[in-house]
């Protein structure tokens, strides 16, 4: 089924509404809405324990990169007030603790979220999966 594109009059001009362009056209097209027919009451990915099982594992994995966080913000002020002769060596020019601080501590973020967004998709994957299977049982 082909998309098409449906024209949106918009009441007040982008310029008012914040935005700085050289034009603020007064129409912006977007995609026409989704289908207007209701899923079938016997599809399992739009049943309760579908759905309870998937919020259950995103928190699990929001909880797990949460955790990483925190231990990570909070583990440089802790590592500095138990054992500041390690934090105090000097590494590359700079001592541990402007290492970490000045130098890792994005990479380390950057990591953090690369980890939850290939394993966020993994499980949306596997989710769907199970939901396949689940029709298939359903429906047999």
């Amino acid at each position: 089924m082909r998309e098409r594109f449906r024209p949106i009059r918009l009441k007040t001009p982008l310029k008012r509404a914040g935005f700085h362009l050289a034009e603020s056209p007064r129409v912006c097209y977007t995609f026409s809405p989704m289908s207007h027919q209701n899923p079938d009451h016997d599809d399992f990915i739009h049943s309760e324990e579908f759905l309870h099982h998937l919020m259950r594992r995103q928190l699990r994995l929001s909880i797990a990169c949460a955790a990483a966080f925190l231990i990570l913000l909070f583990g440089l002020p802790l590592a500095n007030y138990f054992a500041p002769e390690l934090m105090a060596l000097r590494v590359g020019g700079f001592t541990l603790t402007w290492l970490i601080l000045g130098v890792l501590f994005f990479p380390f973020v950057w990591i953090i979220a690369r980890i939850f967004i290939t394993r966020s998709m993994a499980l949306e994957e596997a989710e769907v999966l199970l939901a396949a299977e689940g029709n298939a049982k359903r429906k047999a």
